[in-house]
């Protein structure tokens, strides 16, 4: 972020790590768990949108262009849920453009099977689903509406894969994009369609934007979350067309190719009138057909399927505006059309939209490399989306995120390091991934429950759960006091910025390396265990241990003084205080004092 957007933070921060650094002083002497992200989806539930595998393929087998450790370092920063050794090193030695052409062919992680879709299938008119399923006084009764609503196991294994999961690229883009891309387990319950709805992001997350919005439009999650399903023809509800337009694809300001404002100011890409027209055009669709009720199995009401979540909804032509539509760019809708054939005139007029290029550029760079990316870095990602070409990367076609994704990540901007002295670059370490990078880089073992249930609502980012179709914090966030972009900020204050160190402290404190035991009432759970070994070797000389944790950590960002402190503290950690434990704790401890500086949990 800008100096003036961290400057309080930063202090902030630095006073709480002095506290810390006392403690570790005085401390001196004294859902079903396991999988790793690669399990089989039911049938039917995973389509993974094609890669163009031409260009992509001759630069992932091609001859390695090493890089710098710290280029290397920030690389995995930006484009995975957290560095380690290994990752740093394959980067290194690849270079980053075979490693991310490597990462888009990566085989991508799958969510399991997770809930039933039984819940929307029971006609019982006097027993609920719950009870008729599981013993009364069993633990599976007990937490029957935490697996089979909530969206809290999609969570655990949104978790899960993130520490283990091969394709990281893939996942971090799929989690910025439903970031933006709204529809949240607080609103709309069904444990096994909100599986398919995230998984939804990963299958097109190096796929074409325009498939992306089709398979949004049609989802019975959004359906539900935003109004459109069963909207009426007469009298739509306006939610989801109006999202659509605001939040999802053009926004509310005409851009230029480079995000800036068209003319300088404000100019409407519609008004009220024009998201009016969108939400007839966007009627006649219904539930897809699997679900009943006690009191109707197909056409409640005359033409509604009862609630279902699992694949697209079905169109109803007879329930669909049959009204001439005036769109956006230019696109008519006649008189005579189905609602599908509506849909594709509604994504033509999307996709031809000038702002969209540098709408979905700008959100891919603050989610992956900085809060506030030049006009140039802009323009370069939005031209690379909008000709569907980077370099090797990319199909052609306009929409790509295969090419907008390698634009972002192998722009100059992102990756030459003497931006990071670039007034208001970078960008804050969001909850969820600040707790992802403290795992791996401690090779943790874990379930993801403990973070689900704790820390993950301390830090105001439970994800997957927005409280809002805003997300949890807004793209053009400013910090009170600052003039400046920095998104993450909005649910950063001095309680999250305690609760950050108090996270840390459980990596370095605790005596046992299990941080939080199996669950009894989540099958399978293994709790959360962290492992040290990969750094003892290092430990008999502080000064080598630091300078490893600061380019895993911060990639080289520590200042001399900031590491001197480490230094000093863990030297008086020694067999004599510690025993033969000593190696360990000097390791627990100079990690979770670097994890505490604010350039960790600044990436630059």
């Amino acid at each position: 972020m800008r100096q003036t957007s961290i400057r309080s933070w930063s202090a902030a921060a630095l006073r709480s790590t002095a506290g810390i650094v006392a403690l570790a002083l005085s401390a001196c002497g004294g859902g079903s768990g396991g999988d790793t992200g690669l399990a089989t989806p039911a049938a039917g539930r995973a389509t993974v949108a094609a890669v163009a595998t031409g260009g992509v393929t001759a630069l992932a087998t091609g001859a390695d262009q090493p890089t710098t450790d710290i280029d290397a370092a920030r690389l995995a920063q930006q484009a995975s849920f957290g560095a380690t050794e290994n990752l740093i090193a394959s980067i290194q030695a690849a270079g980053p453009l075979k490693w991310v052409a490597q990462q888009l062919l990566a085989t991508p992680s799958v969510y399991p099977a997770l809930g039933s879709d039984g819940i929307d299938r029971w006609s019982n008119k006097t027993v609920s689903w719950c009870n008729a399923n599981f013993a009364a006084g069993s633990d599976a009764r007990a937490n029957c509406w935490r697996d089979y609503y909530m969206a809290t196991p999609v969570a655990w294994h949104f978790y899960r894969q993130a520490l283990t999961g091969e394709d990281q690229l893939r996942q971090r883009v799929a989690y910025a994009l439903s970031q933006w891309i709204v529809a949240s387990g607080n609103e709309v319950i069904g444990t096994y369609g909100l599986r398919d709805w995230q998984q939804m992001f990963r299958d097109n997350a190096f796929g074409n934007y325009r498939d992306l919005l089709r398979a949004v439009a049609t989802s019975p999650v959004m359906g539900e979350y935003l109004n459109n399903v069963n909207n009426s023809k007469t009298e739509p509800n306006e939610n989801f067309a109006r999202e659509l337009l605001q939040l999802f694809s053009i926004g509310n300001c005409q851009l230029n190719n480079d995000g800036s404002l068209v003319g300088g100011a404000c100019r409407p890409n519609y008004d009220n009138a024009t998201v009016r027209e969108y939400a007839y055009a966007l009627t006649g669709w219904t539930y897809p057909a699997g679900g009943y009720t006690p009191y109707c199995s197909a056409n409640c009401y005359g033409w509604q399927n009862p609630r279902y979540l699992a694949g697209p909804m079905q169109a109803v032509p007879a329930r669909h505006d049959d009204n001439p539509r005036n769109l956006l760019s230019g696109v008519t809708l006649p008189a005579s059309r189905t609602p599908a054939q509506a849909l594709e005139s509604v994504l033509d007029s999307l996709m031809a939209s000038d702002s969209l290029p540098p709408f979905v550029a700008r959100r891919l760079i603050q989610h992956l490399v900085t809060g506030n990316p030049s006009p140039a870095y802009v323009d370069a990602v939005a031209t690379a989306f909008a000709s569907g070409r980077y370099l090797q990367f990319g199909s052609g076609t306009r929409g790509d995120l295969a090419a907008a994704v390698a634009a972002v990540l192998l722009n100059a901007e992102a990756r030459d390091a003497g931006h990071i002295n670039d007034r208001g670059y970078g960008r804050l370490r969001e909850p969820a991934q600040l707790w992802t990078a403290a795992m791996r880089a401690a090779d943790a073992v874990s379930d993801g429950i403990w973070w689900g249930w704790a820390f993950g609502g301390d830090l105001g980012q439970n994800v997957f759960n927005s409280p809002s179709v805003f997300n949890h914090y807004a793209p053009d966030y400013i910090p009170d006091g600052s003039d400046v972009i920095a998104p993450a900020f909005q649910i950063e204050d001095a309680s999250t910025t305690l609760q950050r160190l108090w996270l840390v402290q459980h990596v370095g404190m605790y005596g046992s390396t299990t941080l939080i035991a199996p669950n009894a009432g989540v099958a399978g759970s293994t709790g959360t265990t962290l492992n040290f070994d990969r750094y003892t070797g290092s430990a008999a000389d502080p000064v080598a241990l630091v300078d490893r944790l600061d380019l895993l950590l911060t990639s080289r960002q520590l200042t001399a003084r900031q590491k001197q402190l480490i230094v000093d503290t863990i030297g008086v950690i020694t067999p004599t205080s510690h025993g033969s434990g000593y190696a360990v704790q000097r390791v627990r401890t100079a990690m979770m004092l670097t994890m505490a500086s604010p350039q960790f949990s600044i990436v630059r």
